[in-house]
C-alpha cells in the first residue's frame, strides 16, 4: 500500500499527514468518510494529546498495528471496546489509556509537515476547550 496525504486543519492550524502502511483497513475505512468534520478536546488522564470522542461510532474495523505509546504526531483509531471509539492525536508524551486502563488504538496517520505546531495546538485545546478539526484528501 502506497502512502497518501491527509490535510488536517485543527484549531485554525495546518497539518499534512500521511497513511501509515500497517493500517490499510483503518486507512481504506477513514478515507471514505473524507472530509471529515470533527470536534477536539483534551486528553488529560493520557498526557499531551487531543482526541475526537466518537461513542458508538463503528468504523467497521478491528485492531491492526495498535499500540499504546503514540510519538509525537502519530494518530490512533481506537475502534471501541472497553472504552468509547475515539482517534487520538499525541503532540507530545503520551500514554493512551482510560479510565478504565490501558487502551491500545491503530496507528493510521502520522504528522509530517507542522509538526512544530502540535504543542500549539495541545495548548490552545487544553486552555481553550474544544477545537474544530477537519480533515481532507490533499
Amino acid at each position: 500500500m502506497t502512502s497518501k496525504r491527509i490535510r488536517i486543519i485543527a484549531a485554525g492550524l495546518r497539518f499534512v499527514a500521511e497513511t501509515h502502511p500497517q493500517a490499510p483497513l483503518t486507512v481504506a475505512a477513514f478515507e471514505k468518510l473524507l472530509p471529515y468534520r470533527q470536534k477536539l478536546i483534551h486528553v488529560r488522564w493520557s498526557g499531551e494529546g487531543v482526541w475526537v470522542p466518537l461513542g458508538e461510532f463503528q468504523l467497521g474495523v478491528g485492531f491492526e498495528n495498535a499500540h499504546s505509546h503514540p510519538s509525537v504526531g502519530d494518530i490512533l483509531f481506537y475502534p471501541g471496546g472497553y472504552s468509547e471509539t475515539e482517534i487520538i492525536l499525541a503532540y507530545g508524551p503520551c500514554s493512551f489509556s482510560s479510565k478504565l486502563g490501558q487502551l491500545a488504538g491503530n496507528h493510521f496517520l502520522t504528522i509530517i509537515e507542522g509538526r512544530e505546531q502540535l504543542p500549539a495546538l495541545g495548548r490552545k485545546v487544553l486552555w481553550e476547550g474544544a477545537q474544530d478539526v477537519l480533515f481532507e484528501a490533499e
